[in-house]
Order: structure tokens, then sequence, then C-alpha cells
């Protein structure tokens, strides 16, 4: 990664101590933009992240906040503006998945569930849409499940669902603002948050869902949403599905 004092565009990623979240915050280093690593609860993680972001080379800062909550949420833009003076892109990683069956879904989970994944993705949405600065990206992240449709995950797909809706509708409110608004649909990737509470054969058949029988990795999604961040100027208003080939 190039050191720059004067980094030329500037990230904030939500959830950016979780999985998919430390591997968007590498890529986009290594790309050159300076990170702002928001975290919920893990604050040593998300230091450690900016410590080797610092490592190598580039430049980070770490912000905490309930992404459902308009007030923190303002606050962690504010601390990324202070530090490196503007934002390009939003990456909005930050999402909770409860499994279970429509019929014995605890509403609880699901109230918390629909918090964070929609209440948690619009505050966030609302705040890029108007903080901003033109040519910037914001990338939500959504389901291969709204397609798959696999059992026990309704109510997650549900609230990605919503999601991706949110994100289709925004980018065309925002006509003028020169701002890209795309979401990243990932399949079955190898994180604490899908491995959670699954067993070996559960794992190995969901390995062969794709046709190259693996399950994609967080740098596989990180790499989808560092495209949408830099170079794909022309993909607007799409849901990118980043699962390896699952029908």
């Amino acid at each position: 990664m190039t050191p720059s004092k004067t980094p030329t565009r500037v990230a904030l990623v939500t959830g950016g101590s979780g999985g998919i979240g430390r591997a968007v915050v590498m890529k986009l280093a290594a790309d050159g933009f300076a990170v702002g690593v928001h975290y919920s609860g893990n604050s040593g993680r998300a230091q450690s992240i900016a410590d080797e972001v610092a490592a190598g080379g580039g430049q980070a800062i770490t912000i905490a906040g309930d992404v459902s909550e308009p007030t923190a949420m303002t606050a962690a833009f504010d601390a990324v503006e202070a530090a490196f003076g503007g934002i390009d892109v939003v990456i909005n990683t930050a999402g909770i998945m409860i499994l279970s069956p429509v019929a014995t879904l605890n509403l609880a989970d699901l109230d918390r569930m629909h918090r964070i994944n929609i209440r948690g993705t619009f505050v966030v949405s609302q705040l890029a849409a108007n903080r901003l600065r033109r040519g910037g990206a914001l990338i939500n992240v959504s389901t291969s499940q709204t397609l798959l449709q696999h059992p026990g995950y309704a109510p997650y797909a549900a609230s990605k669902a919503a999601v991706e809706s949110l994100t289709l509708i925004l980018a065309r409110e925002l006509r003028g603002k020169d701002i890209t608004v795309n979401a990243v649909a990932p399949g079955p990737t190898a994180t604490p948050l899908f491995l959670d509470g699954k067993d070996e054969q559960t794992v190995e058949r969901l390995t062969q869902l794709a046709p190259l029988e693996r399950l994609g990795t967080p740098e596989d999604i990180a790499q989808v949403a560092a495209f949408l961040a830099g170079p794909a100027r022309w993909i607007n208003g799409q849901v990118l599905f980043a699962n390896g080939g699952i029908a």
C-alpha cells in the first residue's frame, strides 16, 4: 500500500471490525483510501485493524456507534470528515443474521434484525445521500438468499430485500449528484456470522452449491465492493450477486 499524506479518496466502512468489513477496509486501504473503521462493540478488534492499515503505510481511524441511531452515526460521519476532510465512499457492511423458520420465529429477533439491517441501512444511506462528495459511492450489503430462498432464511432475506429496494430507489433519487448507489449480495461466505451455529454437514452442503465448489471468502466480497467504490462509475442502481455462480 502506498503512503499518502493527502488521500484523494476517503471511505467509511460500517461494521468494519467484522469479517467482510475487515476485508473491505484492508482492500480499500491497499487501493489508497483513508478509511474510517466503524464498530458497534469490539473496539479492540477495530483498533487492531486500523493499526494494521497504518503498519502498511495507510491511514485509518476507528469510530463507534449504533448504526440505527442517527445521532451516533452523524457523529461517525463527523469524525471521518474531521480526520480526512470529507467522505467519498460509504460501504455499509453492518448487519446481523438470525435464522429461523417463519412458523417459530421469535418476533423479538425479527425486531432486532430489522432495527440493524433495515433501519441501520436507512440511517447510514440517508446520511450518505446528504454528505458524500460528488463522484462518491454508497454500497449496501444484501444477500443471495433473496433469490436462493432457502428454508430458515426468510426473516433475514426479508430484511435484505428491504435493503435492495432502498438501494435501487435511492440511486434514482440522487440524480444529478454524481453519486452511485449499489448493493452487493454475497452468497455463502466463510465469516463468523455465516458459520455460527452450522454443523459440518450443513457447511459442506452449502460449499457444494457453487460451481466453483467452495465458500466465498471475505476478500471475494471486498473485491466487488472496491470495484463499485472505485472504477465502476457506470454501474448504478444495481444488485451484484457475488456468489460463485449459485443459481
